[in-house]
């Protein structure tokens, strides 16, 4: 039977779904069906014809389709009237939510504008993004139709390149993530009147920060107060200055920081965003089974968007605007291939680091750029260049923060047990489990094939919720002995037995463990289960980057500000990382606000 070419022309009956979170952006782009055929058009015979109007007749009909994904299979209802996708339905998947949630409704869009799933992938969610596109041309074979082959490039036709005339806002924010957000939502807030505008180079919004467990150096929370932890609700400011005080910020930078860290947790409760669970001294969490970052990036893309904030996804900041010597905007490029300027009084540049620019680890971090990064993709350090350029001061630009432990080939960060052992393929402890930095990650990468894995126990498992997660998840491999455990693993079983005797014998004769330089604080347990798995060290964050003042101006080379011109979050150097971000987002997008004319 001859299969039928999809019809060009569509008609679209569903509509994206909405998420709760959404931030508002209108940058969800869509991409046009492919030319049918000449030839295709041309030749139908009877029996095609036949079985189109039969299909017709019949119709709507839904099929039950599968794709790969990120994290395995995903299923997806798909409904076809005739020629034309018509509905798509999400259902049982191994994505990460805090990426799905955001790109299924673009990816959704795409798809049913174009009727096809030769569409372009949602930037920050490419696999999840093959995986809904292939279940669709699943489904559209199962229902006779004709759709090419769909592979991770798999995108639709380019757009002809084009400019646009220039934008006004009165504040530009260039890059969605935790500190561009809190930028862009503080200065609505404090001028309700204000012509906010956030772009964001990916698909969906929030950067990194919609990854992380925890939410550190908040002070003065209610989690805290209700934990009674008052080493930081006493004094808290005084406290957080003394404890940051060899951090490395200027005097001013840390009075700031340390005040916009105390009234943090009263700003997110504002907004809905509820940190309770408090697990000692900064660090802090949703729940106790819930990660912060999760609920901190929806409830300021929910903010965002009840605040009319214009929020333009898949726009690339390219430059800054520079007129004697003040910023009064940025050129950008859109997915759309359109090129324009946005004019504005100010700009706030929130766009992250580098650690996924090996070009840029080489040549400001060498030796990191051999390791993988725990980062989201859009970490390409876009305007390094531009603010040399500029003649802008950048400050630690080899300064690269590995996190020890991600998970071999999901890159989710992982460990916190409180007793872990690292081994190599051959089941040998092969450095202190401790080490951490650069060296960790080129030891590990010294191993058989560059593998390392970190095995826990029970008490292991039971002292921190990240491994409970990942556990749950299926990430780890389990077993009720270390030889089954090893087998799971593909690890030497005789090795990993003898090397755990041996760790175990020194822990509990309290004597010094060779590789560690001291007693270990226990030894894994006499019996299972046991679980492990695959980790590598990563870069986790580039700590460098263009200086500012504790109004989060940038500086020039002098020190001097720059006028109309503030950054905030990793584009920045800063000693902190994620509540820091947010903490000076909100100091731009104050400053930028009480700045306009």
């Amino acid at each position: 039977m001859r299969k039928r070419r999809v019809s060009q022309t569509i008609a679209v009956s569903a509509v994206a779904l909405s998420l709760a979170a959404c931030g508002g952006g209108n940058g969800a782009e869509t991409a046009a069906a492919p030319e049918t055929t000449a030839a295709a058009t041309e030749e139908a015979p009877a029996e095609t014809e036949a079985e189109t109007t039969k299909a017709q007749a019949e119709g709507p009909v839904t099929y039950d389709a599968k794709g790969s994904g990120y994290g395995g299979e995903l299923n997806l209802k798909v409904t076809i009237d005739g020629d034309t996708i018509t509905a798509l339905e999400l259902g049982d998947h191994h994505e990460t939510n805090v990426v799905m949630d955001r790109a299924f409704p673009i990816i959704q869009e795409r798809i049913l504008e174009a009727n096809t799933p030769v569409v372009d992938s949602v930037t920050a969610a490419t696999f999840s993004s093959y995986a809904v596109k292939t279940a669709v041309a699943d489904a559209m074979t199962q229902a006779g139709l004709e759709v090419e082959s769909i592979t991770m490039t798999t995108a639709g036709p380019k757009k002809e390149a084009k400019t646009l005339e220039d934008v006004t806002a009165d504040i530009v924010v260039v890059g969605g993530g935790p500190s561009g957000l809190a930028a862009a939502i503080t200065a609505k807030q404090a001028n309700k009147d204000a012509h906010v505008l956030v772009i964001e180079k990916m698909d969906i919004l929030s950067g990194n920060g919609k990854f992380d467990m925890n939410f550190y150096d908040l002070i003065n929370s209610e989690a805290q107060k209700a934990a009674g932890n008052e080493e930081w609700t006493t004094d808290p400011v005084e406290h957080f200055i003394e404890d940051m005080a060899e951090a490395g910020d200027t005097p001013k930078r840390l009075q700031v920081w340390a005040q916009q860290e105390s009234v943090l947790d009263a700003w997110l409760r504002d907004m809905g965003v509820e940190l309770d669970y408090n697990y000692g001294g900064t660090n802090h969490m949703a729940k106790e089974d819930q990660y912060a970052g999760e609920v901190i990036q929806a409830g300021m893309e929910k903010c965002a968007k009840d605040l009319d904030i214009e929020i333009r996804t898949g726009t690339k900041g390219v430059d800054l605007i520079m007129e004697d010597g003040r910023c009064v905007g940025v050129s950008v490029e859109n997915n759309d291939n359109e090129s324009y300027n946005i004019k504005a009084q100010s700009t706030i540049v929130a766009t992250g680091g580098f650690c996924s620019s090996k070009e840029l680890l080489e040549e400001y971090a060498p030796g990191n750029e051999v390791l993988n990064t725990s980062n989201q993709m859009g970490t390409t350090g876009d305007f390094v260049k531009v603010f040399e350029k500029n003649g802008f001061k950048l400050e630690n630009m080899d300064m690269v923060r590995v996190f020890p432990n991600i998970i071999v080939p999901r890159r989710d960060l992982t460990g916190g047990a409180d007793l872990d052992i690292l081994v190599n393929k051959d089941g040998v402890r092969f450095m202190a489990e401790g080490t951490g930095g650069l060296k960790r990650g080129t030891t590990i990468l010294e191993q058989p094939d560059g593998a390392a894995f970190s095995i826990t126990d029970q008490t292991g498992y039971d002292s921190f919720y990240r491994i409970r997660k990942h556990v749950g998840a299926g990430y780890y491999a389990q077993g009720d002995t270390l030889a089954q455990l090893a087998d799971a693993l593909g690890i030497d079983a005789a090795g990993l037995e003898k090397t755990v005797e041996e760790f175990n014998a020194a822990a509990e004769a309290g004597e010094e463990d060779a590789l560690l330089e001291a007693v270990a604080s226990r030894p894994l347990d006499a019996e299972g289960p046991y679980y492990g798995v695959r980790v590598e060290a990563a870069n986790h964050m580039t700590k460098g980057g263009v200086a500012c003042n504790e109004n989060a101006q940038v500086l020039y080379e002098d020190g001097s500000a720059v006028e109309g011109l503030y950054a905030a979050g990793e584009v920045t150097w800063q000693s902190g990382g994620y509540s820091q971000s947010v903490s000076f987002g909100r100091v731009a997008g104050e400053q930028a606000a009480a700045a306009l004319k």
